[in-house]
């Protein structure tokens, strides 16, 4: 729908004089603006393919919303999301990569003269023909629209929807968190956040978990873990960061304040393919699916990096060293197909 949808936006600017299409065949597209898109861009680059790399109007993932990174190699003092966009995104600049700050709508799939696919990206204003293309757009986290967890109020202050991320930064240590969620990403980032808080409250909506029986007996047997069944978190606060959250009890109607330093949501994820054509296979959550051992997607010239398919890690070192496997296989692709 969001690819439809955007062919039209593409027409009616077309018709409006605004829209440019780039004659010239680009070696290699990259569509994103986080680590993985950025670390394919430097191999790309570095490799003399010239890249294309489609930041979109918000560029550095996931990071860009993150105040504290200790786990990536190279920070011993620590280093912001933002921060860490910022060095990355020059070094892709300094080996010549052309960014742009546009959203990609769509892509198009033809033959070339030699009987190769080809491929035209579109965003709202401009299309571009390249042979290949490196998708690495990540994924955004799910949230529910409880007060005071918003961007502009708590998120990154205490509320979150990482625990690797964030969960043993000092704010959180040896004090009381609540996860939202009742999966076996719940239990899991719950049972993470126990070798750090003194207390991990979980609140799910409803009677039962849909974990899977080993990781309910897991949580339920910590000792460090209690589960609030049938309840929801119905609003954060705090001034500068979190101090507070207020849980409803859904049977009852109830509400109860709790100290609180730290709220995690754990509810899953979506990636951001919505725009891929539909040759490209993803799973029933929309996932990019590549092969084994590889970023190569369904479509000969196409690969994948970072968190647009990959669901159990998650993290920007793990996007940065698949951003650096698309752009060799791309490399590898390109000579191939010469």
């Amino acid at each position: 729908m969001y690819f439809f949808q955007g062919l039209v936006y593409l027409a009616l600017s077309c018709f409006h004089g605004h829209y440019h299409k780039l004659e010239r065949t680009e070696n290699i597209v990259i569509i994103g603006g986080g680590p993985a898109a950025h670390t394919a861009a430097i191999y790309a680059a570095r490799a003399e393919l010239n890249p294309v790399l489609y930041e979109g109007v918000a560029a550095g993932g996931q990071l860009i919303t993150t105040t504290h990174i200790e786990n990536f190699p190279g920070f011993p003092e620590e280093i912001s999301g933002p921060a860490l966009m910022e060095k990355m995104k020059k070094q892709s600049e300094k080996f010549g990569t052309r960014i742009v700050s546009e959203n990609v709508i769509g892509i198009e799939t033809h033959r070339g003269n030699n009987g190769l696919t080809l491929y035209t990206v579109h965003t709202a204003t401009q299309s571009v023909k390249t042979r290949t293309v490196v998708v690495a757009t990540g994924a955004s986290a799910k949230r529910t629209d409880i007060p005071g967890t918003g961007d502009n109020e708590l998120w990154n202050r205490g509320v979150s929807a990482c625990t690797i991320c964030d969960g043993s930064l000092p704010m959180f240590r040896n004090k009381i968190v609540f996860v939202i969620g009742g999966g076996d990403s719940a239990m899991e980032e719950a049972l993470f956040l126990t070798k750090f808080a003194s207390a991990v409250y979980i609140v799910h909506r409803r009677d039962t978990l849909r974990a899977s029986k080993i990781m309910q007996s897991r949580a339920k047997n910590n000792r460090k873990i209690k589960i609030l069944f049938s309840s929801v978190v119905t609003e954060a606060h705090g001034k500068d960061h979190l101090d507070a959250v207020t849980v409803r009890n859904l049977k009852n109607n109830t509400t109860e304040k709790h100290g609180a330093s730290g709220l995690f949501f754990a509810i899953g994820h979506t990636p951001n393919t919505a725009f891929l054509p539909e040759e490209i296979q993803r799973d029933d959550t929309g996932y990019v699916l590549v092969e084994k051992g590889s970023t190569k997607t369904t479509m000969d010239g196409i690969f994948c990096a970072g968190d647009a398919h990959d669901k159990k890690w998650r993290q920007a070192i793990t996007a940065a060293g698949t951003g650096c496997m698309a752009a060799l296989e791309a490399e590898r692709y390109l000579e191939e197909t010469k």
